[in-house]
């Protein structure tokens, strides 16, 4: 008799978890619904809830209640990689929207440093309410239908009241290509008679997982880098309307209860203004009374910061708007066991669309409060930056326009005025080179953003962070940088650059390419994909007055399968799309090594396969996909983890290991990967598989390690005191042997690398096999231990090991971090075309 009350217990969870509320469960009571607009069932056929919605359904449904309602107006944004659209619906008073550019102008008139005397008195105020940017957290999707319904059909005085004054912004799926992969998962495993049991197959995807986009990226990290083509159409909405409230709505583990803003208080990012945590705590009273009122449980002040401004609910933080993150605990499919009894799909609905209501209350209560706000915000962005003893500040590179242009479109979407450089100037013995620099002043409407963009922190209140702990761009993209304090040097306004590559002259004898440039690589590729035979330098030499550094390229005309003039015909077509220069030679007596010196090098074409799969790091393998097929156009083979036993290797010339857990790995697949690198294969290895293949016994290297003695540290404090001691994302200076294929093209002789792991190795006995390695004082920016910076100090995140015929090539730290760190990419691809040369 004792189990039969728990048994009863569990009986009645799942009897309640398989009757699916209506749409009444998730909406206001007691008022009347307009049966012109289509309810999701309508269009679905069946209720909200009751399956996972995919994005096209959601579509749909989005057009259909735009179409039906005056309160709605709907447009495309953009479109993903797998070309799903973006939608954003603009929700307001048919009056509003009827006068919706004049309000936008009046709006945007807030955001102006000199709008002090902008009258708010009837002025809507704006909220952005984005949903579901980690596609498996559908919840947000689901509050987003309820909610684009109650808007479009509930006929409210009170409704009616806060569309007067308030501008909705509701961008339904953040993320269609991950929302497509989850729902099709969960609905194709959904059993009639729902399984709550947690090892079901429903609740464990298969990698890669919902949470990506379409390259495996989180979406959520892109705000400032916007790097994917959902951030880029997001941020030209924000900056279209800079609302005054942005709500980005998640989920987080499935015995969790529901989270709301504000985070962790000392890990809140010091430029951020202590009035917008003061208003969050606000807004927050709005949702706490709603969800008391549902009976749902939630926590604030824990888990989640506010410090890295590239994510939803941090970037809007430092641009006069206050960012929410809302974190639903998962049901991860349509019902599941929880800690807190059987968590169903509508249940986390019905929460998110509740916080969605408070925050719309909440905006429209304050609604004066928060453009006072807004406006005093940039009031004082710029009194701040015209007191300001830095005027400016300028970045470029001696020779790589495809940096410092790349670095300029993000700046330009994120509308950072800058200005073009009068003439070469040389600042602290950087090189500024007027074509090659841009001037970014300090006083402008956007300067707030502008310093969190090129921050660079080493001190911090708290040594924990949710993600990285610091991001400076100029460090990301290896650039010079440093402030002026004039602008006597400043030009013309910016105006985005076309590519501006040519061929200086049609040569009988070659042409020179500098191996400078980022996009160096793809203009490699794109000449072996031709059967081009084209050979690189491992010396540097001078043409005609020109230095052509180490890595530098050199196409002879003779012997080739197309003539002289195909080649030059050839060249010519392609270059325009680069900012390179093509040197047409008419001497092989070069000074240093001539031309036909046995120290250049033919190259061959690469042949990449990356593993996937299971335990392999979905982000870091979407990264490099990234890389080949959108930066660098080359095809990447993509082999799943299970496959690669019974896949011939020799096909391929390198063959990568991204971070990850690669122990499933059969004693036939290590066997085989070991012969074929001893055949000549190369592998790349990052991060975690280093300590694998250590103890794989592919390689032998020693590794630094912190001795954690804990002294004084309750068992409380000891999850902190752990998370302490992880290297959470900094940047660290190493110095370079340029003369070292690894480090080919690279523009100087230290160069800034972004670390996010523990691993630290000891240095080669041998200084040249060391050819990357931390100094002294390698710290640049970012949280690091005491003890891990000393380990750090001149350790080596770099090493090529020799086996057989092969190389194992293997790197401490991400060096194609999150598509935006540009600087330190060349690496990679030195790995992949001079690895025979190391």
């Amino acid at each position: 008799m004792k189990y039969f009350y728990p048994i009863c217990l569990l009986f009645s969870f799942l009897t309640h978890a398989q009757q699916q509320p209506t749409l009444d469960y998730y909406l206001p009571q007691n008022i009347t619904y307009s049966k012109n607009i289509p309810t999701p069932k309508s269009i679905f056929h069946f209720e909200l809830g009751e399956m996972h919605t995919d994005h096209t359904q959601v579509a749909q449904y989005m057009n259909e209640v735009a179409k039906a309602s005056n309160r709605v107006s709907i447009e495309t944004i953009g479109y993903t990689f797998e070309n799903k659209p973006l939608q954003l619906l603009t929700i307001s008073s048919p009056k509003n929207l009827a006068d919706i550019d004049q309000i936008l102008k009046r709006h945007q008139a807030i955001t102006d440093s000199g709008a002090n005397n902008s009258d708010l008195s009837d002025l809507p105020v704006v909220i952005y309410l984005g949903y579901s940017i980690h596609g498996n957290e559908s919840s947000g999707t689901g509050a987003a239908i309820a909610l684009a319904y109650y808007l479009a059909a509930a006929e409210s005085p009170e409704l009616e009241k806060t569309l007067d004054k308030t501008i909705i912004l509701l961008d339904p799926s953040l993320n269609p290509d991950g929302l497509q992969r989850f729902s099709t998962w969960v609905n194709s495993n959904k059993s009639t008679h729902l399984v709550t049991d947690p090892n079901d197959r429903e609740f464990n995807e298969m990698w890669p997982k919902g949470r990506f986009n379409h390259y495996w990226f989180d979406m959520n990290r892109d705000w400032l880098p916007v790097q994917l083509p959902e951030s880029q159409a997001r941020i030209r909405t924000y900056r279209k309307w800079m609302p005054n409230v942005l709500c980005d709505f998640h989920e987080m583990g499935t015995n969790a209860t529901y989270f709301f803003q504000p985070g962790e208080p000392s890990r809140t990012n010091p430029l951020t203004p202590e009035l917008n945590q003061i208003l969050t705590q606000k807004i927050a009273t709005y949702h706490a009374k709603a969800l008391d009122k549902i009976g749902s449980s939630y926590f604030i002040e824990e888990n989640y910061d506010d410090f890295y401004y590239g994510k939803g609910s941090s970037y809007p933080d430092i641009n006069g708007s206050i960012g929410i993150l809302f974190e639903q605990a998962s049901s991860r499919g349509h019902a599941q066991e929880s800690a807190n009894g059987i968590l169903t799909f509508p249940f986390t609905i019905r929460n998110q669309f509740t916080t969605s209501l408070s925050s719309l209350q909440a905006a429209y209560e304050m609604r004066k409060e928060l453009l006072e706000y807004q406006r005093d915000f940039y009031i004082k962005a710029k009194n701040d930056s015209k007191n300001s003893k830095t005027k400016a500040y300028i970045f470029g590179d001696e020779k790589d326009a495809t940096r410092v242009n790349e670095l300029a479109k993000i700046l330009h979407q994120h509308k950072i005025e800058m200005l073009e450089l009068k003439e070469d100037i040389t600042i602290n013995k950087k090189k500024f080179n007027k074509n090659l620099s841009y001037i970014i002043p300090v006083e402008q409407k956007n300067t707030k953003l502008i310093n969190a963009i090129f921050d660079r922190q080493t001190k911090f209140k708290d040594s924990l962070f949710y993600d990285i702990s610091t991001w400076s761009f100029d460090l990301a993209f290896n650039l010079n940088f440093e402030g002026l304090n004039s602008l006597s040097q400043a030009g013309a306004k910016y105006e985005p650059k076309a590519k501006t590559g040519f061929v200086s002259k049609k040569s009988d004898i070659g042409y020179l390419i500098e191996w400078t440039d980022y996009e160096s690589p793809k203009l490699l590729n794109q000449i072996l994909s031709k059967n081009l035979r084209i050979r690189t330098s491992k010396q540097p030499f001078t043409h005609n007055g020109k230095t052509f550094s180490y890595g530098s390229l050199f196409l002879p005309v003779q012997n080739q399968e197309m003539n002289s003039e195909e080649i030059f015909n050839y060249l010519s077509q392609i270059i325009p799309a680069y900012a390179i220069e093509i040197t047409g030679t008419e001497t092989g007596l070069t000074e240093g090594i001539n031309l036909g010196n046995p120290n250049f090098i033919t190259l061959s074409q690469p042949q990449v396969a990356m593993v996937v799969g299971q335990g392999v790091d979905p982000s870091d393998a979407g990264e490099i996909w990234h890389l080949f097929d959108q930066k660098a156009t080359m095809p990447l083979t993509k082999i799943n983890i299970d496959q690669l036993q019974n896949v011939n290797l020799n096909r391929y010339t390198t063959l990568v290991l991204a971070n990850g857990n690669y122990s499933s790995f059969s004693t036939k697949t290590i066997n085989k990967i070991e012969q074929w690198i001893q055949n000549g294969g190369t592998l790349i290895a990052y991060q975690d598989v280093i300590k694998w293949l250590n103890d794989s016994k592919f390689i032998d290297l020693t590794f630094k390690t912190v001795k954690n003695e804990a002294k004084d540290i309750s068992f409380e404090q000891s999850a902190d005191y752990r998370g302490a001691q992880l290297i959470s994302g900094a940047i660290f200076e190493t110095k370079l042997d340029l003369s070292h294929p690894i480090n080919f093209g690279m523009p100087r002789d230290k160069m800034p690398i972004f670390r996010n792991t523990s691993i630290i190795i000891e240095p080669n006995k041998n200084s040249y096999n060391n050819p990357i390695q931390y100094t002294k004082s390698p710290l640049i920016s970012g949280y690091i231990s005491k003890q891990n910076l000393e380990l750090l100090k001149e350790s080596v995140p770099f090493q090529s090991i020799k086996r057989g015929d092969g190389k194992i090539i293997i790197f401490t730290d991400n060096t194609n971090f999150r598509a935006f760190w540009l600087g330190t990419e060349k690496l990679f691809w030195n790995a992949i075309f001079f690895s025979k040369l190391m």
